[in-house]
């Protein structure tokens, strides 16, 4: 196989360099916004791909967030690719800080902060039994609530940063062609009239 490992990694080799990458996170982080920003797409679309893929990462539907992000991104006419991408958003570092807000949030909407607080005890029983009527009053229904306009704070964040990147990018791109083709026509008119 082309391009195989020469000596094949263990289960807990294999396990950290799925929680922590093996070049870096920010290597990893410029990757990302790389791969977004080459995109065939209109900065529009990019923007609101990863806008839609940001949203949908807020949400409390884990396994579902793809589904979401494409969904979301084919209403606002987003990238899909730039949807995948931006739920990269959410992952095991900012999930935590995601439910938190998002529950608070949706508890302070929904009941003006007189919630009564979660039992630990029964909240652990739900979850091992998953009950999905027991889970939904006290936990789903307050954190889709607050992910909606958190969700959406943080999308229009995000359209409006991944746009003007890709505004750049693409600027930034079209002065490094315009300045090779200049030096290689250039190199051409300097060159004698019998070489090619």
């Amino acid at each position: 196989m082309l391009f195989k490992r020469r000596k094949n990694l263990d289960f807990r080799e294999r396990l950290w360099t799925l929680i922590w990458p093996r070049r870096s996170i920010w290597r990893s982080l410029q990757y990302y916004v790389k791969r977004t920003l080459r995109l065939t797409a209109t900065p529009h679309a990019i923007a609101a791909g990863v806008a839609a893929g940001v949203f949908s990462s807020i949400t409390p539907f884990l396994g579902f967030h793809f589904l979401i992000a494409l969904a979301v991104a084919w209403i606002v006419r987003g990238n899909l690719i730039a949807a995948a991408i931006g739920t990269s958003f959410g992952n095991p570092l900012t999930f935590p800080f995601i439910w938190g807000a998002t529950l608070e949030l949706g508890r302070l909407i929904l009941y003006r902060g007189d919630a009564t607080p979660l039992a630990g005890q029964d909240l652990g029983d739900v979850l091992l039994h998953l009950e999905f009527a027991k889970l939904w009053e006290p936990i789903l229904k307050p954190m889709t609530v607050g992910s909606l306009p958190l969700g959406l704070a943080i999308a229009l964040v995000f359209y409006f940063v991944t746009r003007w990147a890709a505004l750049a990018f693409r600027e930034e791109r079209r002065r490094r062609l315009a300045e090779r083709a200049r030096r290689r026509a250039a190199a051409q008119a300097g060159a004698p009239a019998g070489a090619s």
